[in-house]
């Protein structure tokens, strides 16, 4: 029968034990036992920490391979069976683009994991595939030589349906033994944990009463080092009076230093911002242009694809009235096909495509208008076209999503004359700002109830207006949970930021405030109160004075 160890009681044994052994040798006598000790433990979990690279590494990346294994396939068998379909060579490119990935993805599977392929099972699986690949290849040579039906009839056959069976099954028992691997390593980083933990168990039994005697001994010396601080105390008074002197001499050139760094952040940051924005502005023009050029010949198009269909759905039905008694063929073709619902359907999918055209084209406007590389100089521009610009860009994050609603926009724009400003940048504000209000919108609504969110919907108001003849105001306000009087004077801050690591830089208000500060001489201010939303207010001057 186990009796329970009293710990206490042996570290006590051990300390009233004669000691012969000098202070210093003890120690090291100690240091060394429980290097000892802890050195199985450490190999121990080293080991642990091995297992379980591997499985992040390898296993983790093994299920992709599986996940890429199966995409892959069916591609390869969709552009084969829409070949044999259609006709369309552009079938077989895609099938031929994709077949060696396809083989690439398998080849890496079987690097990694080469037991779960070295068996009967996966040389059947490859059999089949192989057999697949043969018979799709088949299928691209009869489609060539104009045997499209037969084609389908090899691709949509018992046995082509039978290979594709054989070929999910043994893909499915692959990952079944590549998932069994991963149990296996598991369980075996499990074992690793345990036996780690017993040697820290065993160490300590060993170890306590050891260093509770080292400490009995620096106790001792802990006294005798009393008396030789009360010697030095009188000599560090001295050198704290020296050394007060000289640390104020830091400060001051520490508090330079730190005024000279802000300034080479602030530089840093605007030139990486206006790269950014710059390299941006070229994508964003460069992806409107080549949008703007095929939806233009769509829209040019659309009207007279709308009228040639109206002469041929008026044609049909001028035929359908002097011949009311067609063939049977032709009325079983008109049954097949549901002609009077393609009718009514066409010209309707004509009037989406329109509108989805200029949909396109609002669109293409305002990645432009956003973008404003024409108009990286001090130029007279619309403002209320730069927030429009930036609100169709949003619009997306605007829209109800999952659990997130709608968030409205209520435009209260005033009588603006054009403004005499760097386009680009201030649009670069209202990104800033817009996309603030947005999360903070969204944050506030995930602590909401459906009910609450109901009775006081999200809300961005705008407001422009004309103070005077010589400078404007945009007022961007929401309703959101507000910011803390004691953070709001730091909004501005580089790097200040109030969101979650990872999930805001704290520099759109900073570089916003540099824009509109230094830029244009204008102003940028917050009010804002907890639980009352935030109003941010931007004021430039109508006409902008060189400096």
């Amino acid at each position: 029968m186990f009796h329970k160890i009293d710990i206490k009681s042996i570290c006590l044994d051990f300390l009233r034990l004669p000691f012969k052994l000098r202070p210093s040798q003890l120690i090291t006598i100690t240091v060394v036992l429980t290097l000892v000790l802890f050195s199985p433990q450490i190999w121990i979990t080293w080991q642990a920490y091995n297992d379980f690279n591997s499985i992040i590494k390898n296993e983790l990346k093994l299920q992709n391979l599986s996940d890429k294994i199966t995409y892959y396939d069916e591609v390869l068998t969709m552009s084969a069976r829409m070949n044999a379909a259609t006709g369309n060579s552009i079938w077989e490119t895609r099938y031929r683009k994709f077949e060696p990935l396809l083989d690439a993805a398998i080849k890496e599977s079987i690097k990694i994991a080469p037991q779960a392929y070295n068996n009967q099972e996966a040389k059947e699986t490859d059999a089949a595939n192989q057999r697949l690949v043969a018979m799709e290849s088949k299928s691209f040579n009869l489609v060539k030589n104009g045997q499209e039906l037969a084609a389908k009839l090899l691709l949509s056959s018992p046995e082509y349906e039978l290979e594709k069976q054989k070929y999910s099954l043994g893909v499915t028992r692959i990952n079944q033994s590549i998932s069994v691997q991963v149990d296996n390593r598991i369980l075996k980083y499990r074992r690793y944990l345990f036996w780690s933990i017993c040697a820290s168990f065993t160490s300590l039994v060993f170890l306590i009463p050891s260093w509770l005697l080292v400490l009995r001994l620096l106790k001792n010396y802990l006294k005798s080092s009393k008396i030789a601080q009360k010697t030095l105390k009188s000599i560090n008074h001295e050198l704290e009076v020296r050394v007060e002197k000289r640390a104020e001499e830091l400060r001051k050139k520490n508090a330079q230093l730190t005024q000279t760094l802000q300034r080479l952040q602030q530089t840093q940051i605007q030139l990486i911002q206006t790269e950014k924005m710059s390299s941006l502005g070229e994508m964003v023009a460069g992806i409107a242009h080549e949008i703007n050029n095929p939806i233009t010949f769509v829209k040019c198009n659309i009207n007279y694809v709308k009228e040639y269909s109206q002469h041929l759905l008026t044609l049909i039905g001028s035929y359908q009235e002097y011949y009311s008694h067609p063939p049977e063929n032709i009325q079983a073709q008109i049954k097949d096909i549901d002609l009077e619902f393609i009718q009514e359907d066409f010209v309707k999918i004509l009037n989406s495509i329109e509108i989805g055209t200029d949909r396109v084209e609002k669109i293409v406007k305002s990645l432009r208008n956003f973008s404003r590389l024409d108009e990286a100089d001090i130029k007279a521009v619309d403002i209320h076209e730069g927030i429009d610009g930036t609100l169709m860009i949003l619009s997306h994050r605007l829209k109800a999503i999952d659990k997130q609603p709608e968030i409205l926009i209520i435009k209260e724009y005033g009588v603006l004359p054009l403004v005499e400003c760097y386009p680009g940048l201030l649009n670069q504000v209202f990104m800033n700002i817009l996309t603030n209000a947005i999360d903070a919108l969204h944050e506030y609504n995930l602590q909401r109830t459906v009910n609450e969110v109901k009775n006081n919907p999200s809300a961005i108001w705008i407001c422009t207006q004309q103070l005077n003849d010589s400078w404007i105001q945009i007022r961007i306000i929401d309703n959101g949970i507000g910011i803390p009087e004691n953070i709001r004077d730091k909004l501005f801050d580089p790097f200040f930021t109030t969101k979650a690591v990872g999930q805001g830089t704290g520099l759109g208000l900073s570089i916003s405030y540099q824009i509109v500060v230094e830029k244009h001489s204008g102003k940028i201010y917050c009010n804002s109160t907890s639980k009352e939303g935030i109003e941010f207010v931007i004021e430039i001057p109508i006409i902008k004075h060189l400096t």
